[in-house]
């Protein structure tokens, strides 16, 4: 006995070992499993909050969590945004003004994705060019400084994708791609699969942490040949295919935690029944996104417009005009107009004056903010109030 005595002992602890192992085992996946129970009910909890639309991210990062205030935004291209030293600047300028809020190119009218995506069809065609670097440590950057995020994709001028899927352009009847004036290839409006490639880069983008999507050329093309574009809209007009589109970016979203937006063509708020020729027509959009931004540069008025021999030297005076015609449009409805002001010298200088002439016209109609676009991205305290 006394020699089998040991041997038993260590028969033992090892019997022990082994059920305390299964316990600790157990323990762990029962761990696990409820930590995954608890991260899918939160995520589906934030994802079904869209409708209030207090909007936070899944991540639960976002410090921006809905711009009630007024956004006052500035543009910048993914070069602009992915370079620190150009994206400290801008900070700086937005914390000493009344600037709260920036717009950064995800996707632009080159058709490039500018970040690091891992849609499918964005990999397997190739139409990726990260310029922004690492998304997640930018957003969280400008999250940190209060401002609001959004992301610009344009849409239907993609002449990277009509090269890839030819069969998505817009073609020409006489054979081949349509090209407009500047050589470009649009992919075509009627097309769904071209609506879920993008709305794909776009859920991507919310996910990513921006705060919201802006939709750009959301519009059939305005220059080139007309005449030999085949468009296959068959008996629909091109303003019932995109109020169709609009209504898919409603759908889309509704379980999507982002705010969404659109812009058109200024003087789209000038006339009621829209621009037939592109589709754009205010009335089709109103109940289906949060924002439209109608890009107003009195530059791209013609020599007339209410009587103006130069109409860029008057933007108090063009703003107004549009504001008060095609604000009405939005009573009552689900989005509110945040115009596109200019910030460029193009028909005349610029300067304070002209650029605060265009935000006080803006905001006598309106409490949803503006966005300053200026292509090269140079910007200053001209016009803005100091903080």
């Amino acid at each position: 006995m006394s020699s089998a005595f040991p041997i038993f002992r260590m028969h033992n602890f090892r019997y022990l070992f082994i059920i305390f192992s299964c316990a600790v085992l157990c323990a762990i996946f029962v761990y696990h499993e409820w930590q995954k129970t608890v991260f899918l009910h939160e995520t589906n909890a934030v994802l079904s909050w869209y409708s209030a639309p207090q909007v936070l991210a899944a991540s639960g990062k976002r410090r921006v969590k809905t711009p009630e205030r007024e956004a006052k935004g500035i543009y910048l291209t993914a070069y602009s945004a992915g370079s620190s030293k150009k994206l400290d600047q801008m900070i700086d300028l937005l914390n000493r003004t009344e600037l709260n809020a920036v717009v950064i190119d995800i996707k632009d009218y080159s058709g490039k994705i500018l970040y690091d995506s891992d849609v499918p069809l964005v990999n397997e065609l190739q139409t990726e060019d990260n310029r922004l670097g690492d998304v997640g440590v930018l957003i969280q950057k400008l999250h940190d400084h209060d401002i609001y995020v959004i992301a610009r994709q344009t849409v239907f001028q993609d002449p990277i994708l009509a090269a890839k899927k030819p069969e998505w352009a817009i073609a020409n009847k006489t054979g081949g791609l349509w090209r407009d004036n500047k050589g470009l290839a649009w992919v075509d409006p009627t097309k769904r699969a071209v609506w879920e490639y993008n709305m794909d880069i776009a859920k991507e983008a919310a996910m990513l942490g921006f705060d919201e999507i802006n939709f750009d050329y959301v519009r059939f093309p305005t220059d080139g040949n007309l005449s030999l574009v085949a468009y296959e809209n068959g008996e629909q007009s091109l303003h019932e295919v995109m109020r169709s589109f609009f209504a898919h970016i409603d759908e889309t979203f509704k379980t999507v935690p982002v705010w969404t937006s659109i812009d058109v063509f200024g003087l789209v708020m000038e006339h009621e029944n829209g621009l037939p020729v592109i589709g754009q027509r205010m009335g089709n959009a109103t109940d289906y996104v949060d924002y439209i931004s109608p890009m107003m540069y009195p530059s791209h008025y013609a020599a007339g417009h209410l009587g103006l021999a130069n109409p860029a030297a008057a933007p108090g005076v063009v703003i107004e005009n549009g504001m008060k015609k095609g604000a009405p449009i939005f009573l009552g409805t689900r989005a509110k107009v945040r115009p596109w002001i200019q910030a460029f010298h193009l028909g005349a200088v610029y300067d304070a004056e002209k650029i605060r002439a265009q935000i006080d016209a803006v905001e006598r109609h309106t409490d949803a903010g503006w966005l300053l676009w200026n292509a090269a991205n140079r910007y200053g305290t001209d016009g803005l109030k100091l903080e």
